[in-house]
């Protein structure tokens, strides 16, 4: 509001300034006050002032919050993740431990096969995995989490993906566990990590506000991993799979050749 006023004094367009500085803050039919705001522009400074107070609060009653559409869409995305009964869980009192007293957690790696046409004739299946960002934003992660007494492994697995990166599919069987120490706990814990088959993968999902998603060759996630034991992980699932293809292209080929 000031720099109408002093624009003014300085003999600098009225108008434009209400239209340029003024104006996109206001309600659409202010401009209609521009008038009597303009004349009040040549009373005496106390009167400027009364008036220039006045007319502020009389706008301010017009204006509408900058945050409103932000605070509608978070309790709209709350919602619809709160109906569908996804909701992450919190605390340790349900934690499991190991004879020796560390903790254990369940990790996925959700992994796809992204089609890519070479030829008319001829497709490309490429591997794509799933990485999440930290919470604590340094670096990125394959999801995992505690695992809880009220839950088998599998479905600890399933629940961590869930919540954290947002999709569902078939766990597959364990690719190993790996002890680790937590840089910011101190101690050590127990880790088990599962290949998750992915199948639907949902817009909304409990964390979906604090981490990001990203899909990337397992090349490219290795690269960005911070976590040594996932990388071991995500390794074992690369030969596996490679396995599996190798085996199923030598199950062909003798039908083929018949």
């Amino acid at each position: 509001m000031w720099c109408l006023f002093k624009g003014c004094r300085q003999n600098l367009n009225p108008q434009w300034l209400f239209n340029y500085r003024i104006a996109p803050i206001l309600h659409p039919n202010s401009h209609l006050c521009f008038h009597l705001f303009w004349k009040v522009n040549f009373c005496s400074f106390p009167i400027r002032s009364c008036c220039f107070f006045l007319f502020k609060q009389f706008l301010f009653r017009f204006q509408t919050p900058p945050t409103t559409t932000h605070i509608v869409a978070e309790v709209s995305q709350h919602n619809m993740v709160a109906a569908a009964g996804l909701v992450s869980r919190t605390g340790r009192h349900l934690q499991r431990y190991d004879i020796r007293g560390r903790r254990q957690v369940v990790g996925c790696i959700p992994y796809r096969y992204k089609t890519t046409n070479k030829s008319a004739l001829d497709n490309i299946e490429e591997l794509e995995v799933l990485v999440i960002s930290s919470q604590k934003g340094k670096g990125m992660l394959f999801p995992k989490g505690g695992w809880e007494t009220d839950e088998s492994i599998t479905e600890a697995a399933s629940r961590e993906t869930l919540e954290e990166a947002g999709v569902r599919g078939i766990v597959q069987s364990e690719l190993g566990s790996w002890s680790f120490k937590s840089k910011t706990y101190d101690t050590f814990y127990e880790g088990y990590m599962f290949p998750l088959l992915v199948k639907e993968q949902l817009e909304f999902w409990p964390e979906k506000n604090f981490r990001q998603r990203v899909w990337m060759s397992a090349h490219e996630a290795r690269e960005v991993c911070q976590h040594w034991w996932m990388k071991e992980a995500l390794d074992a699932l690369v030969g596996r799979l490679s396995s599996q293809k190798k085996q199923q292209i030598e199950e062909v080929m003798p039908c083929s050749l018949s």
